[in-house]
């Protein structure tokens, strides 16, 4: 059975520990867990790509040839910053809400988790599957020291994934794709009195991102996502308010829907730029796929069944922003992602999470982990 008591214990030593990242240092909050998960008689391993970033790992195994099914915090917070009415890294209850750094982003997750665990393994709850438990570094940086080597070198291998970084019983089944680019723009340089006899680079950005935003994302929709969006993040051109600008650059972020690519955007972004000049370049920044999981998965039935089990109603959703899912699908791994923050909670001061909810969350996993079958 949960305790609550003992969940509250387990997440006011989690907000405790300082994991803020930048500037980046799980070994504090890593070693807690391992031995709170030895404790428990679990096997764990510790996985570093860089000095103080620590990857915490777990088994649970039910026997050889077993499927896995992988379980996946991360240990990490932003910072602090400003503005905080109490010490951030000093957990404070006020009714039904715990205050702290990372109470809902992701300790609150993180805690819930170890509860679950924790009941499982005392009740003596057999699985039907090897369960992995990793709790990773480095989610708010990017996952450059975490999730992702975890699975390219293979440290991390399952048949199923679920992602603890969500708010109120959602479960993520789609999310858009990002594209971070910028594209550079040549004119030729005339007085300014005399524009007639130059060419201004920062007169074709403008052009090129007036039309980018009239055609960008006008045919694909998805029931879960708001439509696709193109954001002109920086925008920078010219030498002095008397010269014709012969440059210009500009950064654009694009978030782009299952069923397009990008590939798609970078023939239409050329298309356009093309249309007022053929001296230009685009330096792509980073991109990650959109991903989309049906449904009807086993992972979602599963937990939709685990949340109306206890009275909870279940949010089908899909994520605007770039989350860990995508690392995933790379690894053709089905993932879903879902928790039990506070909306609207993530990466502010006075952070908080809902005690009871979180109290839900743990009786949530324990149902979805006894139950979860991979058909």
């Amino acid at each position: 059975m949960v305790n609550k008591k003992r969940l509250i214990k387990t997440i006011k030593k989690l907000i405790s520990l300082d994991s803020q990242n930048p500037p980046g240092d799980e070994r504090e909050v890593a070693e807690f867990v391992g031995k709170y998960l030895k404790d428990l008689g679990l096997e764990t391993k510790s996985y570093s790509f860089s000095p103080k970033r620590v990857n915490l790992l777990a088994r649970l195994d039910a026997g050889k040839n077993r499927k896995s099914l992988l379980v996946t915090p991360h240990l990490d917070t932003v910072p602090a910053g400003a503005n905080w009415k109490t010490p951030a890294l000093k957990p404070k209850i006020i009714g039904n809400r715990i205050y702290g750094l990372g109470a809902t982003d992701c300790k609150g997750n993180l805690a819930s988790l170890l509860e679950a665990i924790n009941v499982i393994v005392q009740d003596g709850i057999k699985l039907d599957y090897n369960l992995i438990f990793a709790a990773t570094a480095d989610e708010e940086s990017g996952s450059g020291l975490g999730l992702i080597p975890l699975l390219k070198r293979k440290i991390l291998k399952a048949d199923a994934a679920i992602v603890l970084d969500a708010d109120d019983f959602e479960i993520v089944v789609t999310q858009k794709g990002l594209m971070h680019l910028t594209v550079r723009l040549r004119g030729k340089k005339a007085h300014g009195a005399y524009p007639w006899l130059g060419v201004n680079a920062i007169d074709i950005a403008s052009r090129v991102i007036i039309d980018l935003k009239n055609i960008h994302g006008k045919t694909v929709t998805n029931q879960y996502l708001h439509p696709p969006t193109v954001n002109v993040g920086t925008i920078r051109g010219g030498d002095k308010v008397n010269v014709v600008s012969d440059w210009c650059e500009f950064e654009l972020d694009f978030r782009f829907l299952p069923g397009s690519s990008e590939k798609e955007i970078l023939r239409s972004l050329r298309r356009i730029i093309s249309r007022y000049t053929n001296n230009f370049k685009i330096e792509i920044q980073g991109v990650q796929a959109p991903y989309a999981i049906d449904p009807s998965h086993p992972l979602v039935r599963s937990l939709v069944s685990a949340m109306r089990s206890l009275k909870i109603k279940p949010r089908i959703s899909g994520s605007e922003g770039a989350t860990v899912i995508t690392f995933f699908k790379e690894m053709n791994i089905p993932a879903v992602a879902t928790g039990f923050g506070t909306e609207g909670c993530a990466h502010i001061a006075d952070e908080y999470a809902s005690l009871d909810t979180l109290y839900q969350g743990a009786q949530v996993l324990v149902n979805f982990l006894k139950t979860y079958r991979f058909s």
